[in-house]
């Protein structure tokens, strides 16, 4: 007996197939899953990504780190909306934004919420925690150059305090 099942459970499936693809290294595979009209939302980028941008930052990610797994601890479809929220695991082996291979095993935690058009991914929200790749891979960050003189002055502060005195009962 066939079992139909409703769009919702389809747009959740379109969307977990374009994951796992990613994630088997099936980049042609996950790829088809893009809608020609796709559009991104990336934190950390200055405007939305169409198809082609998307493809260039997934493959730049897909180079730099390999063994990826997404696991997903939540997947919440509403209408043509699947939020996945998890974490993202991987190796650092290739160049990443400058920054050489590391060797070094990350995990990610992130929030996606893909809206599904006509059995295809039209558009993307991504969130993706970028400090703590950032930690992991051991880069450290270093403050502007707005935020240095406030840090002088109070290192500078500390450093000449005057010695308090302690009375005879140690206070």
């Amino acid at each position: 007996m066939y079992k139909e099942i409703s769009p919702t459970e389809q747009n959740k499936d379109i969307v977990l197939q374009f994951y796992g693809a990613f994630d088997r290294r099936n980049i042609s595979q996950a790829f088809a899953f893009l809608s020609p009209n796709f559009v991104a939302h990336m934190a950390g980028t200055p405007a939305p990504l169409d198809s082609e941008g998307f493809k260039q930052f997934g493959m730049a990610f897909y180079l730099a780190f390999t063994n990826g797994q997404h696991t997903f601890d939540q997947v919440l479809v509403e209408g043509d909306k699947v939020v996945t929220c998890g974490t993202f695991t991987a190796t650092h082996l290739g160049d990443f934004q400058g920054l050489p291979s590391t060797g070094k095993q990350i995990k990610l935690s992130i929030m996606h919420i893909d809206r599904v058009e006509n059995g295809k991914i039209v558009e993307h929200w991504g969130q993706g925690d970028a400090f703590g790749l950032m930690q992991q891979l051991g880069i450290v960050f270093l403050p502007g150059p707005a935020l240095l003189p406030h840090i002088l002055k109070s290192l500078l502060s500390k450093l000449f305090q005057k010695p308090t005195e302690i009375n005879n009962l140690g206070v």
